[in-house]
């Protein structure tokens, strides 16, 4: 009983928190000017969550289903394994979908990389929650770089359910 007592408290002083570990994996397409048209590979691995669960699960704050999220990216002819940084919001009620956003740094530029699950409702599931629609733009400019269709490999369902720990 006393790991409940403990989990309790900590959620109660919000200090409860917990984190993933994901792989997303596909191609990207440079825009025109930008690099070769054919598709090429891209793949971000990123660990997200939240280090206070209360403010994650309250509907009414501003934090509400927000992940941080970390890791590092690669996007072929632009980056090899560089970090990147932002967030992944879970925004089932609102839009049906979820948001990966984050950063990152090449050839001495910052990117800005938006990702979208979309479509999300129970009867599809399996293609809605493995399926992300990206856009790579250049930070300063906003300019467009690069289009991109990553997917949540079922084979990896095992590693990410393993990777789920307390914060």
């Amino acid at each position: 009983m006393g790991k409940i007592d403990d989990l309790v408290a900590m959620f109660r002083e919000r200090r409860l928190g917990f984190a993933l570990d994901e792989v997303m994996s596909g191609y990207h397409r440079f825009e025109p000017g930008f690099g070769p048209a054919g598709p090429l590979p891209m793949e971000f691995r990123v660990t997200w969550g939240t280090k206070n669960l209360r403010q994650y699960l309250d509907p009414k704050g501003d934090r509400f289903l927000v992940n941080d999220l970390h890791g590092r990216v690669s996007i072929e002819l632009l980056c090899c394994d560089v970090p990147c940084g932002g967030t992944l919001e879970f925004r089932y009620l609102s839009e049906h979908e979820i948001r990966y956003a984050f950063d990152f740094q090449a050839d001495s530029k910052m990117y800005h990389y938006v990702g979208e699950k979309v479509n999300i409702w129970p009867w599809n599931l399996p293609v809605s929650h493995t399926t992300c629609f990206g856009t790579l733009v250049e930070a300063e400019t906003g300019k467009l770089v690069s289009r991109s269709v990553t997917h949540f490999r079922l084979r990896t369902l095992p590693a990410f359910l393993a990777s789920f720990r307390l914060a």
